[in-house]
């Protein structure tokens, strides 16, 4: 797992496009994430302006404690919600990126959001872990 630009975490994986989503989806729910929304970028691009895009997908991934937990200290914090978790293709492999709630404090000036964020931050890794596991 490694982080990108302070703002996500990510993994790499051969598994195929369509199992990459199925696992990363049944990973996050272990951690008690949820999907809200599924986005559908490469078909969203071709329908609105006739684009050819790579698989890739957006995934709207809801931990209601954790949404609760921030609501209660933050009320804006609903601009950076849900944690998107992205899957695309690259070939030879597809990349599992979610963005890093360890960086909301820093966007957000309330202390009170480090421990929300760091408990976040540590369910995703497990499901991005548990997702890179599954394949050796």
């Amino acid at each position: 797992m490694e982080s990108y630009n302070n703002f996500a975490i990510r993994i790499t994986t051969p598994l195929t496009f369509d199992e990459a989503i199925e696992r990363v989806t049944r990973t996050l729910a272990d951690q008690g994430f949820g999907i809200l929304t599924e986005i559908d970028v490469k078909a969203t691009l071709k329908k609105k302006l006739d684009v050819d895009y790579k698989p890739y997908t957006i995934l709207g991934a809801c931990n209601p404690t954790f949404a609760h937990k921030g609501l209660e200290h933050e009320t804006h914090l609903g601009v950076l919600l849900p944690c998107n978790v992205v899957v695309w293709d690259e070939g030879d492999h597809r990349v599992i990126a979610a963005m890093d709630p360890a960086m909301i404090p820093h966007v957000i000036d309330n202390e009170a959001m480090k421990d929300v964020a760091a408990d976040a931050r540590t369910r995703i890794e497990r499901a991005l872990d548990a997702v890179e596991k599954e394949k050796l």
